[in-house]
């Protein structure tokens, strides 16, 4: 009754925040203020101790992402106050301790923190200046772990291995370009490293951590991924997930470490493969599938070769970890669920929800549903996104629609629970996600379908998209807006310079104006990753011609630009550059930009004052509403 009572009594607190906490849609519909619609909760990044004592999770219930403890009595005690939150953690095996990465403002110089799980005491693990430090693995005994970071150039990262008892560090994979830790044997001999040449290709290298030496594991020609690999039971392979097969679809394969040869255990399925892993015995295998952007868990008992029952949800499950030889726990959620942590017992079929998001007074039947729909682009190769219609809407009404461009470009829109679209839908408007050539989910082929020159070829499905919308009665050309963060944002300036009579309206955040600059001004571990997906810097040419700052006098839609000072990934020379260009030749544009974030949003306030502009800045441009009291700030 406890975690009952704490939660309604939040439910209590958020709906004292607004001065118009609820606005009346009809006589049985009730639509809460934007303010109150943010205060709804996210719990996600289960973990598990090993003797399934400890149990800890992620949630943004003070405002960012903070780590907390769930007690035996389920009272959630938070643990960390970093004033920006934390980027990821860590817990050992004992669950004593945990390792926690924190950066400010959003700058990404992420360091290391040492958190006591029972008292929330932390101490510092690394003090680095302008470097970042990720992807912390324990050893077995919990007596050190291994990280990635780029604290000798800057550029490069390498793997280092520090003790707990004494802070001593030490390198253990050096290589030029961008590497990392991916998993370490039980007996602390040996480290699976990885480096990533680009995106879209890696390597993995069996480490020696007594002498340093390395094995390259994955001998490959052209594009492959080898993610996710767990040491086997046997000691003598490993498994993990690849797509360097005919398919070009993530599969789950065996990797033989005498002979390297990789056996596909997946010879037939279209669907890809994300996220295995092993149990701590390593008799348990479980995995997700992409089931056109859905997460499906699957289970095996790697002993009897028998599949497992598997959780009865029906949405997006990730983060899966396994609690004992018998349970899993995993994130939990779908377009009406807000993310949560959950644990399935797979002996006894015994579903536990662990924790439970505020909804902030929210009906989640009121909310809205996607469709998967599917159709042709200019070339005929089938495009699918999600379409999100306001209750009561059909084809016909010709409602306003939002073009809703995700980032990567190397991802996927998937269909979680995404608080924005689910207010922009239940105030009336449509939108449409898609997911383009270049997507993740759909295979290497599909993938790479975007790559350097053929970087118009994605935006071209934007326009099929939009017209399709038109097609099907769904919308008319003067009342789609497109909005995009990242990749997205450039997206969403490439489809206002390109196709100027589809659009009445643009929001770019954090999105790329020049290639050029961008690549020039990128964080320098980034360069390489990127200029394999873009193009290099040699053919300046080009990227200037797919630029969208480079025809700026072509966009006549009105455009709302949001960035972040901190910006590492795409500084915020980008946000200026357009806005200045646009303005100097006439164009409406206006900007928001927030000194304490980086690449994205992340702060409730700052949350709050972006959308209030976005939404007041649709509203103004699609149905011609005038924003009440101001912008919001």
């Amino acid at each position: 009754m406890r975690l009952r009572q704490w939660v309604a009594s939040m439910v209590l607190a958020g709906l004292t925040l607004g001065t118009q906490a609820w606005a009346q849609k009809s006589d049985s519909a009730y639509i809460p203020d934007l303010e109150i619609f943010m205060q709804i909760g996210a719990n996600a990044s289960p973990q598990v101790s090993r003797d399934g004592t400890v149990r800890c999770f992620t949630s943004s219930m003070s405002g960012v992402s903070q780590l907390y403890r769930k007690d035996p009595n389920g009272w959630p005690w938070q643990l960390t106050l970093f004033s920006d939150g934390i980027d990821f953690y860590a817990l050992s095996y004992d669950g004593r301790s945990a390792i926690v990465g924190a950066a400010i403002g959003g700058s990404e110089q992420t360091n290391l923190y040492l958190i006591d799980i029972r008292t929330g005491r932390f101490q510092a693990l690394t003090d680095l200046k302008g470097k970042q430090v990720a992807d912390p693995m324990w050893s077995d005994d919990d007596s050190r772990f291994y990280y990635r970071s780029n604290e000798v150039n800057g550029t490069d990262f390498h793997v280092f291995e520090m003790e707990i008892a004494t802070r001593k560090t030490r390198p253990v994979f050096v290589q030029e370009g961008f590497n990392g830790p991916t998993t370490v044997s039980k007996d602390g001999k040996w480290l699976i490293a990885a480096w990533y040449p680009s995106n879209v290709n890696n390597d993995l290298f069996l480490v020696n951590l007594a002498d340093g030496k390395s094995e390259l594991l994955t001998a490959h020609e052209g594009n492959a991924e080898y993610n996710s690999p767990n040491l086997a039971g046997d000691g003598q392979s490993v498994y993990l997930l690849s797509n360097a097969n005919p398919s070009g679809v993530m599969r789950r394969a065996r990797l033989d470490l005498k002979t390297k040869v990789l056996q596909f255990l997946d010879t037939t399925s279209m669907w890809e493969v994300e996220g295995l892993t092993l149990s701590d015995d390593r008799s348990k295998m479980a995995w997700i599938v992409n089931e056109d952007g859905y997460g499906r868990v699957k289970l095996l008992d790697l002993k009897t070769s028998q599949n497992l029952p598997v959780p009865p949800l029906d949405g997006m499950i990730g983060s899966v970890s396994f609690d004992g030889p018998d349970a899993i726990v995993f994130t939990f959620s779908s377009p009406a669920d807000p993310s949560d942590c959950w644990r399935w017992n797979f002996r006894t079929q015994k579903l536990e929800q662990w924790t439970f998001a505020i909804m902030a007074g929210i009906d989640k039947a009121t909310l809205v549903r996607p469709q998967l729909v599917k159709f042709p682009s200019f070339d005929s190769l089938q495009i699918s996104g999600f379409l999100y219609l306001p209750p009561g809407a059909k084809k016909g009404d010709k409602i306003p629609f939002i073009m809703d461009a995700h980032g990567g470009p190397e991802s996927q829109f998937r269909p979680g629970f995404i608080r924005n679209i689910q207010y922009l839908a239940l105030n009336g408007y449509g939108i449409l996600a898609l997911n383009p050539r270049g997507s993740s989910g759909y295979g290497k082929e599909f993938t790479d379908m975007d790559n350097y020159k053929d970087r118009w070829k994605s935006v071209k499905d934007y326009e099929m998209a939009a017209r399709w919308l038109i097609d099907q009665g769904y919308a008319a050309p003067n009342k789609i807006a497109i909005k995009g963060g990242s990749y997205g944002g450039y997206m969403t300036l490439a489809a206002l310079t390109t196709n100027p009579d589809l659009y009445a309206a643009g929001v770019d955040e954090v999105g790329i104006a020049n290639f050029v600059t961008f690549l020039k001004n990128t964080a320098p571990y980034r360069r390489a990753l990127r200029e394999s997906e873009y193009g290099p810097l040699a053919d300046s040419a080009f990227l200037l011609e797919i630029s969208p700052v480079t025809h700026v006098s072509k966009i006549t839609a009105p455009l709302l630009i949001i960035h972040g000072e901190n910006d590492p990934r795409v500084p915020v020379g980008e946000a200026r550059q357009m806005a200045k260009a646009i303005s100097e030749r006439g164009g409406v544009v206006d900007t928001l930009i927030f000194p304490d974030e980086g690449h994205g949003v992340g702060k409730r306030a700052n949350i709050l004052v972006a959308y209030r502009r976005i939404v007041d800045f649709l509203n103004e441009q699609l149905i011609g509403k005038k924003p009440a009291g101001g912008t919001g700030q």
